[in-house]
């Protein structure tokens, strides 16, 4: 089942982001990267079809989470 998660960019009144794209970014990744390892070191009780479709759901969302935080900066964003 495909779902769409949305995660709304949180801007203070000076139009600052309150968390650096990249620390969102990198958590997300991070996260599917530790996961994949846990697989590949052999851990018992992870399917590793469910971690690489999970790996690559939390990759995509750090690339949109990216794209959005890039077009904000530029001032392209629209809404």
């Amino acid at each position: 089942m495909n779902r769409e998660v949305t995660l709304p960019l949180i801007v203070d009144s000076r139009g600052t982001l309150q968390v650096a794209a990249s620390d969102v970014s990198k958590l997300l990744r991070t996260v599917g990267g530790r996961w994949l390892h846990l697989v590949e070191a052999g851990q018992d009780n992870l399917d590793e079809d469910t971690v690489a479709a999970l790996t690559i759901e939390l990759a995509k969302l750090a690339d949109r989470i990216d794209v959005a935080c890039i077009a904000h900066s530029s001032g392209s964003a629209s809404g």
